[in-house]
Parts: structure tokens; sequence; C-alpha cells
């Protein structure tokens, strides 16, 4: 550490963490931009970005829908959510006892940990039961941590997407199926 750093005060030093974080994150690549739902004939059709409204769960088993709605993230500073959901599932569909340790220990410095470069806004009771499954690994160590984020884009970042430029973009530019052709009633609500 630069020894000038070290006599500054320490919400300084907090917020420094916070930039360098943030900048490293558009160092990186992507996990998805918004462009990768509007090339050419993969655009998602109106119906598809019309049943994301259903619910959370419709939107992330959509592969337009999650690419979205992680360009939202992104745009918002709070991709660091969704990345840490998606770890959590990769880490709960690991079969090497083995791999487990390495991954689960990555994912706690990663987005648990406070001095992780992408944390997660998490209740420190929930980081410490976490913290604890970590000393024996297992697929479901991360089941309350993933859980209370999982609910905090439900019901949080969820909600503010549906409302979103990008979700009302992607309507306007998204075309009807070829069964909403059909039904120009539906096509007039949006």
């Amino acid at each position: 550490m630069c020894k000038g750093l070290v006599s500054l005060p320490a919400c300084c030093l907090e917020r420094a963490k916070e930039l360098k974080a943030r900048l490293g994150i558009l160092l990186q690549k992507p996990i998805c931009t918004l462009s990768c739902c509007k090339i050419g004939k993969n655009k998602p059709t109106l119906e598809e970005c019309l049943k994301w409204k259903e619910s959370f769960e419709r939107l992330l088993s959509s592969r337009y829908g999650l690419c979205a709605f992680t360009a939202f993230l992104v745009s918002e500073f709070s991709e660091e959510n969704i990345a840490f959901y998606f770890a959590c599932e990769d880490y709960r569909r690991t079969k090497c006892p083995t791999k487990l340790l390495t991954k689960a220990q990555k994912i706690y410095s990663e987005f648990i940990s406070s001095e992780a470069p992408r944390e997660v806004n998490i209740d420190h009771e929930t980081r410490d039961i976490t913290k604890a499954n970590l000393m024996n690994p297992s697929p479901s160590c991360f089941d309350q941590a993933q859980h209370r984020i999982y609910m905090l884009m439900a019901k949080d970042c969820y909600p503010r997407f549906l409302h979103s430029p990008v979700y009302r973009d992607l309507l306007c530019q998204a075309k009807p199926s070829t069964k909403l052709t059909n039904l120009p009633h539906l096509v007039k609500k949006v």
C-alpha cells in the first residue's frame, strides 16, 4: 500500500476501495451487455418480453431476460447480485467434494467477505452463518445468502427493471411473434 494512503481517514479508504471495485468491474468482460439482446434475428419477441412481467423467475429463465436484467444491474452498479446468485447456482451443481472448498473460498472472498471486491448486501447474521458453513463446505452452504440476494433482486431490482428505459426500449424494439401479430389489441396495451 502507498504510504500516502495510510494517513487518510478510514472513510476515504473505504470510498477508494469501493471505487476500485467498481472500476475493476468495468475493466473485466461484462457477463452480458444489452447489445446481446438486439443482435439480428436473435432479438426477443414482444411476447417473450411481456412474459417477463409475469414473474421474476420467468425473467431469469429467459436467456434474453437474464441478459437485459444483467445489463440493467450493470447500469445501476449492482451487478454483483446476479453474479453472486449464479456463482451459487454453479457451486451447488459441483459434484467433486475437493472442488467445493476451493469454489466456496472463491465465492466468499469475492462476494461475502467484508473486504470482497464485489461485496453483496447481506446482514451480519447471514454473513456469519455463511462463514461458519465454510468450515464444512456442502452444496447448500450459501443457500441462506443466495436466498437473501434473490429476494433483494425480486423485491427491489426487478420492479425497477420493469419500469426502466432498458425494458421499455426492448418492448419497443421487439418484434411481435406471429401469434401477437394476429392479436393487435394485445400489442396496443404495451
